[in-house]
């Protein structure tokens, strides 16, 4: 689903392995495992996405980078 945010280009949630999908408007795509679904809805419904990416995403979950 695309975003309205200077940093986050679409956010993509697959609830059945609580896999959190991430594209940068840079073109990086990330994953983060284990993300529970309240944390996503909050992610999708926060006034700033990148923001609220800083202080509840990143650091806080495992990841993999995808590429570009």
């Amino acid at each position: 689903m695309d975003v309205d945010s200077t940093a986050i280009q679409t956010i993509d949630y697959d609830t059945e392995r609580a896999k959190l999908l991430i594209r940068f408007v840079s073109g990086e795509r990330y994953v983060y495992v284990g993300v529970p679904v309240e944390v996503c809805r909050s992610f999708m419904e926060a006034p700033s996405k990148g923001g609220f990416f800083q202080d509840e995403i990143r650091d806080q979950y495992p990841y993999n980078r995808l590429g570009a």
